[in-house]
């Protein structure tokens, strides 16, 4: 039987050809590209494969930059907090920053763009107070009280692009020059940028797809002064900031930006944030203007014949694709990293584009790809959780980038890909366009909503962080789920309610983050909406922190739905006497191990007899339900990713809808094994999750069961 071939991307390097055309041939590549650090040389451009080539608007292009320095892009900092012992205190603000990284902006007058506050009070101190010693890279600050705490937001040139910059170490590019982004909202920098597209394109009639990467401004990332990662936001605006943009946004929203609404108590607006109405106003009004700069550059590619493609990473800050004004920009395709079914949606669902692209893990760099190291194990992993995400709605294309040279030295990785490359070919044809089975709508209500779609909870890209690995299981276990699963938030139910087909709503987080929401459920509107819902049959699952705020007595608003509130020591004269568990619950059936509630919940208790305690140790509760009206909510004290969790999590979804019966459709017993199910073309498949030889029970449409055993990682095609 021939292979199909297609749907894959490979990076390659110049002086790497009679390798490439062997891989090329082995995994069924389709479009060859370059990668940052690497070129494709004339012959590797030749071969029978499309040419992605890479390109950078706002940085790679030094001798422009150098000359423009001016036009450099900016960002706003804040110093380290400082206590003042007397009546004076200096600020040394570059303190813990890098060098080569930023500089501080003395070209715009401190005066009118930098802030000193006293963040004991959150006064922000007279101009008058404060002065500024350029040569020192001090503040010194004047009448302060004593031992009270004190920054300044202050503004500084980006003279080195961040992702420049952690390749340049990863890689060890010592004598690689520097990258220095610029400002494409300032006059030169416009006119550069259109007329070294039109030059660019003129010199590259080889290439079939300019793979941007991204556009115009970078996510926040900020070094220190060992060259080490400090702040890191994936969804940070910091650095789309400058003197210009904000008389532009003064002029077109009717007031003034202060450093402190981008600064935001040295928090940055992280997406953990409750977004005030000033950075939203900021977000919308970037957004407009990079859709509508990037459309020209996009319209240039489109004219010399040739497709349009954003790397979803970088600098891709304010295309938002599941913003207002993404479509606008006319974009072919995204691509995007996969780190796990997670990201994958983010990827796969991203509308208003002719295609969307996974770049798989690992990156072909001498992190993993080093003596000693197996980089299948990390495939494998990549693999098989972006898989399950694939089975319910699949990216066009998968790919991989860095140095293909590397990656060559590992034969069973190179076997590896051949595989997962021709299996993913399989999924892609049978299932490409096809509607999957669902047994619910679920909606994720947060302060985000949809523009955060499949974003939730995330700090960088699929990274793991303590505070939040108990949050992010909640949207891994969805990606690969036999449910519908749309973002709301909490403007959208105060204004528009909730959809009727909506069946269960999931509120998760952390108190006072905009996951959980925090002072957004003291609004009357909002915490009356969603009672009255679940009251009249809706189902909540409450996860974490669920609208959570100290407010009249109560500290989950919707403690009264889900039957739990959490101690504060206020009521500890208040005895709690309700602590029986239910032997044997619905919820629980398949779970044979131990529930990993993750960083879990404290001191949570059951408000009366009727909640049923399905979890309960060390004195709190860890999981209920509560009927309430003619719905029902269920609580969880933390839920990280695994497979026991993904099943607890999909039958608290149905306990709570009252839909315990159509579980059994396309369902399988043990927890390491998934059924999809495509009834348009009367197929279901059947999935192994792991890399071990698992057995399971399999129901079909009509409830229907029978025994399979399954490969490792093995998928199995029935018909219905």
């Amino acid at each position: 039987m021939v292979k199909r071939k297609g749907n894959l991307t490979l990076p390659s390097e110049t002086g790497f050809l009679k390798e490439t055309k062997e891989i090329l041939d082995r995994w069924g590549a389709d479009a060859i590209r370059d990668s940052d650090g690497t070129k494709l040389s004339d012959e590797l451009k030749n071969l029978d494969a499309k040419i992605y080539t890479t390109y950078f608007v706002s940085r790679g292009h030094n001798e422009f930059a150098k000359q423009n320095i001016d036009e450099c892009q900016h960002l706003y900092l804040m110093s380290n907090f400082n206590i003042a012992t007397s009546n004076t205190v200096e600020i040394k603000f570059m303190e813990g920053y890098f060098s080569e990284q930023v500089k501080p902006d003395y070209d715009h007058d401190p005066k009118k763009w930098w802030e000193v506050i006293n963040r004991t009070t959150g006064e922000v101190i007279d101009i008058a107070d404060w002065e500024v010693d350029s040569e020192k890279d001090i503040v010194k600050v004047n009448n302060t009280k004593e031992f009270h705490e004190y920054t300044v937001s202050f503004l500084v040139y980006a003279i080195w692009d961040p992702t420049q910059m952690y390749n340049h170490i990863t890689n060890d590019w010592g004598d690689k020059e520097h990258d220095i982004p610029f400002d494409v909202r300032k006059e030169k920098s416009a006119k550069f940028i259109e007329e070294y597209m039109d030059k660019w394109l003129e010199e590259n009639k080889d290439t079939d797809v300019v793979r941007f990467t991204t556009f115009f401004y970078h996510f926040t990332l900020v070094f220190n002064d060992n060259g080490k990662e400090k702040f890191v936001d994936w969804f940070g605006y910091s650095a789309s900031v400058s003197p210009e943009a904000l008389d532009a946004f003064e002029k077109e929203k009717g007031y003034r930006l202060r450093p402190e609404h981008i600064i935001d108590q040295g928090y940055y607006n992280s997406s953990f944030r409750i977004p005030s109405k000033e950075f939203l106003d900021f977000m919308d009004f970037q957004q407009q203007f990079v859709s509508k700069t990037a459309k020209k550059l996009v319209d240039k590619v489109h004219d010399a014949g040739k497709e349009a493609l954003m790397f979803l990473g970088d600098n891709w800050i304010g295309t938002e694709p599941y913003g207002d004004y993404f479509e606008n920009i006319g974009l072919d395709g995204v691509v995007g990293s996969v780190g796990d079914g997670a990201t994958l949606r983010m990827i796969s669902e991203i509308p208003h584009v002719k295609y969307t692209e996974g770049r798989f893990l690992p990156y072909f760099f001498p992190d993993t790809f080093r003596e000693g190291n197996d980089p299948v194990i990390e495939a494998k992993d990549n693999w098989l959780s972006a898989r399950r995400a694939i089975m319910r709605k699949p990216v066009d294309r998968i790919g991989y980038g860095g140095y293909l040279s590397l990656a060559y030295k590992f034969p069973k990785f190179v076997e590896y890909v051949e595989n997962v490359a021709d299996e993913f070919r399989e999924i892609y044809d049978t299932i490409n366009g096809v509607k999957p089975y669902s047994g619910l709508k679920v909606a994720i209500l947060n302060s985000w909503g949809k523009i955060r779609s499949w974003q939730t909870f995330m700090v960088a890209h699929a990274l793991w962080y303590k505070q939040i690995y108990s949050y992010l299981g909640i949207l891994e276990s969805l990606s690969g789920m036999s449910v519908d699963v749309e973002f709301i938030s909490f403007d959208d139910v105060k204004s528009n309610g909730i959809n009727e087909d909506i069946d269960v709503i999931i509120n998760a987080g952390v108190e006072g983050t905009a996951f959980s929401g925090g002072s957004e459920w003291l609004d009357e509107k909002l915490i009356s909406t969603v009672r009255k819902w679940v009251y009249n049959g809706g189902g909540f699952i409450g996860i974490g922190e669920p609208a959570a705020i100290h407010h009249q007595g109560r500290y989950f608003q919707l403690a009264d739905a889900l039957g739990v509130d959490r101690e504060l020591s206020f009521s500890l004269s208040t005895d709690k006497y309700f602590d029986k568990e239910i032997e044997e619950h619905f919820i629980t059936k398949d779970i044979k191990r131990a529930i990993d509630f993750g960083e879990s919940m404290g001191n949570v208790y059951a408000l009366t007899e009727k909640t049923e305690i399905i979890e309960y140790s060390n004195g709190e509760v860890h999981l209920s339900s509560n009927d309430y009206g003619k719905g029902r909510a269920v609580y969880i004290a933390g839920l990280p990713y695994n497979e026991d969790n993904s099943r607890l999590l999909m039958r608290s979804m149905f306990y709570a809808s009252h839909k315990e019966e159509e579980l059994y459709k396309y369902f399988a017993d043990n927890t390491s094994v998934e059924v999809n199910a495509y009834p348009d073309i009367k197929k279901y498949a059947i999935t192994n999750n792991t890399d071990e030889m698992q057995k399971s029970i399999i129901y079909d449409g009509n409830r229907n069961s029978y025994m399979v055993e399954l490969k490792p990682g093995e998928i199995r095609w029935m018909n219905i």
